[in-house]
């Protein structure tokens, strides 16, 4: 990776020949305990500050806010893209659904600060109507985790930090995920992303977001997600823009959520299929993926079985 603006690339399409597996020892991860006092709620003025997300973080390698196919269930919150704006990440929410449709951080692996967890109390954010987010009541007394979007460790960088950390902890920020769902692949993904950024001491810039299916299994009156995808930025060695995206998924139907939840799968899709399973545009970026241009110049569809770090390609 690199971010000097001089040897931007961006006429380069990438192929799959292109792509160049890197393997890197995932972190440990230690499993947080939930807190059983009462949510908080940050109050909107204490927000009101943060800068978000930047579509020119990558130089001249722009990244837009993703746009949605049906706009009308984006929550409005009276600005570009209706984003709610946290420290290096924001976030658009589904109005329908409570959860977030998408969230894009900006990733600076030069100045990554690693902060412990110490606690797990997340608040609601007071720019949104409390009704609108789920809370605590969807995750208790069952294998349902309140899983980051915006991973913790992303946005915590520079001398905001400390701030970002606390900001990944709202509900806006939570989307029910299966108890095993960080010990699995997903977990060693978002690893080997941000340990890359480290150590090349460069950056990235990372979507994720739950698919949001109208069939989705209900529990306590909330959709439960079956699947999760990942759609990453970034610039490579040669200074040429790249994009890759990722799938995880339930191989078979969820059953009683007290039980247990179906295999996980952690599946290199390209961002052309991500666009199509959700309705979400990523701008130009299906361009710099080389999944995405084979499957242009094929007309076949182009998937990958991760199993651990080393099939992932970047």
């Amino acid at each position: 990776m690199t971010t000097d603006k001089t040897q931007v690339d961006l006429a380069h399409r990438p192929r799959l020949a292109d792509l160049q597996p890197i393997t890197a020892t995932p972190s440990v991860h230690a499993s947080a305990l939930r807190s059983t006092s009462q949510a908080r709620v940050t109050p909107a003025a204490q927000l009101e500050d943060r800068s978000g997300y930047s579509d020119d973080f990558l130089g001249a390698f722009m990244v837009p806010w993703p746009t949605p196919s049906v706009p009308d269930d984006v929550f409005a919150v009276g600005n570009t893209g209706n984003r709610l704006d946290y420290t290096h990440f924001s976030i658009s929410m589904s109005r329908s659904r409570r959860v977030a449709l998408y969230v894009g951080v900006n990733i600076e692996g030069a100045s990554s600060v690693e902060i412990v967890r110490q606690q797990d109390t997340w608040a609601y954010d007071g720019r949104l109507p409390l009704e609108a987010q789920i809370g605590d009541d969807l995750y208790r007394d069952n294998l349902l985790d309140r899983g980051h979007l915006v991973r913790r460790q992303d946005p915590n960088w520079g001398d905001e930090a400390q701030t970002a950390n606390q900001d990944t902890f709202h509900f806006t920020n939570c989307s029910p995920q299966m108890s095993a769902f960080n010990q699995k692949t997903w977990l060693a993904l978002e690893d080997f992303i941000l340990t890359n950024t480290r150590r090349w001491k460069e950056r990235a810039t990372v979507f994720t977001g739950p698919v949001l299916r109208s069939d989705d299994p209900l529990y306590r009156g909330v959709q439960i997600p079956r699947a999760f995808w990942k759609v990453v930025a970034f610039l490579g060695d040669d200074g040429k823009p790249s994009a890759s995206a990722y799938l995880i998924d339930q191989t078979r139907e969820l059953d009683q959520l007290e039980l247990v939840f179906g295999a996980l799968r952690t599946y290199r899709r390209s961002v052309t299929q991500i666009e199509q399973l959700t309705g979400i545009t990523f701008g130009e970026l299906a361009r710099y993926d080389g999944f995405s241009n084979e499957e242009q110049i094929t007309g076949t569809r182009i998937e990958a079985l991760i199993q651990g770090p080393e099939d992932i390609r970047l």
